[in-house]
């Protein structure tokens, strides 16, 4: 009798450590799961940023282009002006 509940003692305590492990394992998914969605969503914020720095920068670059070409353009009338009036 007594080995009778010494196994039933070593099952309960078998199924015991088995459902806590079980729960473990639940909820490391979970904060796997729940780190995996963080990085996500971190990496979509620095992506968003990046694409919007990156448009920034283009329209800089094109703003510049723009006022460099009209610079010239005044520069070439201007030589033009000076070059009709010394004739």
């Amino acid at each position: 009798m007594r080995k009778i509940v010494l196994a039933a003692a070593v099952a309960g305590a078998a199924l015991t450590l088995a459902a806590c492990s079980e729960q473990t394992q639940d909820a490391t998914e979970a904060a796997a799961d729940s780190a995996a969605a963080d990085m996500e969503s971190v990496a979509e914020d620095a992506t968003a940023t990046a694409e919007g720095a990156m448009e920034e920068g283009a329209a800089a670059v094109e703003g510049a282009a723009n006022e460099a070409a009209m610079e010239t353009s005044e520069a070439a009338e201007d030589a033009e002006a000076e070059l009709e009036g010394e004739q």
